[in-house]
C-alpha cells in the first residue's frame, strides 16, 4: 500500500469536507484476475472469459467485469486517507455508481477521491467520498461511485447500524 494522502482523526473529518486524495498505487488487471472473478461471483459472461471469442468481439478482448472495478474501490479507499482514531471502519454502503468505460485485460487502475459530506452516526461519523476510477488505456473513468464509510471510535454492532 502506498503512503496515504491524508492522516486524519474522526473529530478532524469535517474539516476535510471538500478535500482531493490520491492517486493510489496502479493495480494490474490481467485475465487471471478477470477469471478468479468469474469463478468467485459466477459470472462467465464470454466478454470476461473467452479471449478467443472475445478478440473479434465490440472490445478486441476480454474486458474486467464492473463489479471487479468496484470491488477493488475498497483497497483504493485504504489508500485514499487514513483515519487513525477509528477502531472500526464500516463500508456502509454506495450511492451512485456508474461504470463510463470498459477496462480491457492488462490494463491498470487506480483512483483519487473527495470526500463529499461528513455526518455523525451513532458514536461516529459517515463519510461520503466521490471516487474516481481511472484505468492507463482509457481517457474517461471506468468507475466512478459515492461510498459511504462509517468510521467509529469503539465497536459495537448497534453502532455501525446508527
Amino acid at each position: 500500500m502506498s503512503d496515504p494522502v491524508s492522516r486524519v482523526t474522526i473529530a478532524g473529518l469535517a474539516g476535510l469536507r471538500g478535500a482531493s486524495f490520491g492517486p493510489t498505487r496502479w493495480v494490474h488487471v490481467d485475465q487471471r484476475r478477470i477469471d478468479l472473478f468469474a469463478e468467485a461471483t459466477e459470472d462467465r459472461q464470454w466478454i470476461h472469459v473467452d479471449p478467443e471469442r472475445a478478440a473479434s468481439g465490440p472490445f478486441g478482448g476480454t474486458i474486467a467485469h464492473g463489479y471487479l472495478t468496484l470491488s477493488v474501490v475498497g483497497a483504493f479507499m485504504q489508500e485514499l486517507f487514513v483515519v487513525t482514531d477509528a477502531a472500526s471502519i464500516i463500508n456502509y454502503g454506495l450511492d451512485r455508481v456508474r461504470f463510463p468505460a470498459p477496462v480491457p485485460e492488462g490494463a491498470r487502475l487506480r483512483a483519487t477521491g473527495e470526500l463529499l459530506e461528513v455526518e455523525p452516526a451513532g458514536r461516529g461519523v459517515q463519510t461520503t467520498t466521490r471516487v474516481v476510477v481511472e484505468c492507463d488505456a482509457t481517457e474517461k473513468p471506468v468507475c466512478v461511485a459515492e461510498v459511504l464509510t462509517r468510521f467509529l471510535p469503539g465497536s459495537t454492532a448497534e453502532d455501525a447500524r446508527s
